[in-house]
């Protein structure tokens, strides 16, 4: 079984990362070769290159970004054979692989794909004004994404507190507007100052956003947090345990077809990384990629 593994170098913070990558699967005798990507870009380049060269079983090594553009390039590549993709948690933005309850780590993560326990699970593909993309783990339109936006300035040593801190300085600023949210049957119009849409459990360093989503039902979790922003005071922690599910400023949905309707302005954006800004559609690709998570 060959493997073929992009290795996102900022994810090691301070010690070289493709190095430790190439000594662990040596010694596990893991049949993979491993380039390190320099931007985003040439993750996407060096995916889409290997897949020309017949590789099908795909290893990502960092955070939900990485993971993220390497299932961006295998779904854009047009080929009709499916693919595995392994994935190796590691820096600050690891948090797929929590919904599975799995360690993180160069070491824990090349072992799993060493002796693969394969999940076939769902992924989204969102269309908007920037076109159409997909993710796996979940998106944030609103103040959400703006505290990604934020997040991402931040120093890698800041880590999971990241998206947390950042999301009170974006708090501060954000303005909410009216919403329009239709999750098949189901529809909501009002104000909001956010809108989730998760496939897996956790997001922003470790919040329990979706404690009720699973990645195998054909379904995503769509939730809407309503203004006034004061909420957001209570709902917050209440994110971080998985309870605030109950709060009475927070509308749950649950569905495979999803449009929204949001400010042009509002910011989008997908396992982490910006994509775009105003409305979306989603469809749900039922267990289209396998993974060894």
């Amino acid at each position: 079984m060959t493997w073929f593994g992009v290795v996102n170098p900022a994810a090691g913070r301070f010690t070289p990362l493709l190095e430790d990558v190439v000594r662990v699967s040596h010694g596990l005798g893991l049949d993979a070769t491993f380039e390190e990507s320099s931007s985003g870009e040439d993750v996407i380049a060096r995916v889409t290159n290997a897949v020309g060269e017949g590789y099908r079983r795909f290893i990502a090594v960092g955070g939900d970004g990485t993971n993220h553009l390497v299932v961006n390039a295998l779904m854009a590549s047009g080929c009709d054979e499916r693919f595995t993709v392994g994935v190796v948690p590691v820096g600050s933005g690891a948090d797929f692989v929590k919904t599975f309850g799995h360690e993180r780590g160069v070491e824990a993560g090349l072992a799993r794909i060493a002796k693969p326990e394969l999940y076939a699970i769902d992924i989204g593909r969102v269309t908007g004004a920037f076109g159409t993309l997909y993710f796996v783990n979940a998106m944030n339109l609103g103040v959400g994404a703006a505290a990604a936006a934020t997040a991402n300035r931040f120093p890698r040593w800041v880590g999971a507190l990241r998206y947390r801190t950042a999301f009170w300085l974006a708090l501060s600023v954000f303005r909410g507007g009216r919403v329009s949210v239709v999750v098949d049957q189901h529809r909501y119009q009002g104000d909001a100052i956010n809108v989730v849409v998760a496939n897996g459990q956790f997001f922003g360093g470790g919040m329990n956003i979706a404690p009720r989503s699973t990645l195998v039902d054909g379904k995503m979790d769509v939730q809407v947090f309503l203004t006034p922003r004061r909420q957001a005071f209570v709902v917050m922690p209440r994110i971080l345990m998985g309870t605030h599910l109950t709060h009475k400023g927070v509308k749950r949905y649950s569905g495979g077809s999803i449009r929204i309707d949001v400010p042009d302005s509002w910011l989008v954006e997908a396992d982490g990384e910006l994509i775009g800004s105003g409305s979306i559609e989603v469809e749900v690709l039922p267990r289209v990629l396998d993974f060894v998570i």
